[in-house]
């Protein structure tokens, strides 16, 4: 038993990490090939055109998706703290 708690946190914490950066990464990658698209077609290649529409992107998902993302976040470090306890 003493290996099958630390091998599942590890397990359930890396599914979480899956789970709460996926919006992110896949927001910023469809946003990421439309902006580059876009300076590919006017050739206009500055670093700060393509900050704000990133920036909004992600401020746009952590309204959307900041609660759940908490919420899981919140049970997995009760869950985890829970477990390691002994509870």
């Amino acid at each position: 038993m003493a290996l099958e708690l630390p091998t599942a946190l590890v397990r359930e914490g890396l599914s979480l990490l899956m789970m709460t950066a996926g919006p992110f990464i896949g927001g910023l990658l469809v946003v990421g090939v439309i902006v580059g698209l876009m300076q590919a077609m006017t050739q206009l290649h500055d670093p700060a055109v393509s900050f704000l529409p990133r920036m909004l992107t992600v401020i746009a998902i952590m309204v959307g998706a900041g609660g759940m993302i908490v919420e899981r976040l919140a049970a997995f470090f009760t869950s985890a703290v829970t477990h390691m306890a002994g509870g």
